[in-house]
Parts: structure tokens; sequence; C-alpha cells
């Protein structure tokens, strides 16, 4: 079993949170239009996030995490990530587990996330986990989808 923690907004290893979120979402660049979010968000941005939802980390130091967000019907998972030297681990695995524990917990049916149209071993990976695509969405001034948004319902 993968030790899951919770980190705050002034936890220490937040900028290791940071530092692993922009590394492993790095392979993008250049894939994505348009560009990642991720060079927009800085360590305050991140710090913010954690303040407003759910910051859920793997390893000391962090190899992988996710942002965990409340919406309507849904805990929403935004920046999941795992460190390369990690991968294979069933790291991102055990993120979406503890995330379904917190989503059951508040009373919400469902895991909703994110990925770019790009990104097709980003969907298999999230189809592996459980989760189906019911939406494509558009970014701001793009006339094609850019984003598939995935569901997993709960049990």
């Amino acid at each position: 079993m993968t030790d899951i923690r919770r980190l705050g907004p002034d936890d220490p290893d937040l900028p290791a949170v940071h530092a692993l979120v922009t590394a492993a979402f790095g392979y993008m660049d250049g894939r994505v239009d348009p560009p990642s979010s991720i060079h927009r968000t800085g360590p305050g941005e991140m710090r913010d996030m954690a303040r407003a939802g759910l910051l859920l980390a793997a390893g000391r130091p962090p190899l992988a995490c996710v942002f965990c967000t409340v919406k309507p019907g849904a805990l929403y998972l935004g920046k999941l990530a795992v460190a390369e030297v990690a991968r294979g681990r069933g790291l991102a695995r055990a993120l979406v587990e503890a995330a379904e524990t917190e989503a059951r917990a508040r009373g919400l049916g469902a895991l909703e996330l994110q990925t770019r149209v790009e990104l097709t071993e980003n969907h298999a990976t999230f189809a592996r986990l459980g989760f189906v695509e019911v939406a494509r969405t558009a970014h701001p001034g793009y006339d094609r989808p850019t984003s598939l948004t995935m569901r997993k319902e709960l049990r």
C-alpha cells in the first residue's frame, strides 16, 4: 500500500510538488495547443490550489500528486503527476483510489478530470483506471476540441 498524505498550503513539500508537476508536464511542450497552464502556475498558485481544495501526495519527497476540487456531484482531479523515475509503480492508481475515498466521504458520486486531446496515452491510462470520456471542450479562441472530460462513476 502506498502512503498517501494530504499536503496543506504551508507544507514544506509544496516546492517539491511544484517541481514535480512542472517536470512531469514538460513532455507536453510542443505537443498540446494551447500550451499547458503549468507555465502560468507558480508556487504561489499551487499554494492557493492546496488552500482551496485538497492536495494528495505519495512519497517523501513527493513522487506523485493530485490536486482535488469539489464540483457539483464530483471531485475534480487536476495536475495529476507522477515523477518519471516512479512511473509504473501504481502511484497514479493509489492517488485515484484515495480521491475516490475522499469523494465518497463528501457524498460525491464521481471523479472527473480533463486531459488534452493530443495525449492519447493519458486517455488510455485513465480508461484503465475506470474513467470514460463524457465530453470534449475547446479552450477560448479555438474552434476545435482541445480537451476531453473523463468521468468515473463511483458505486
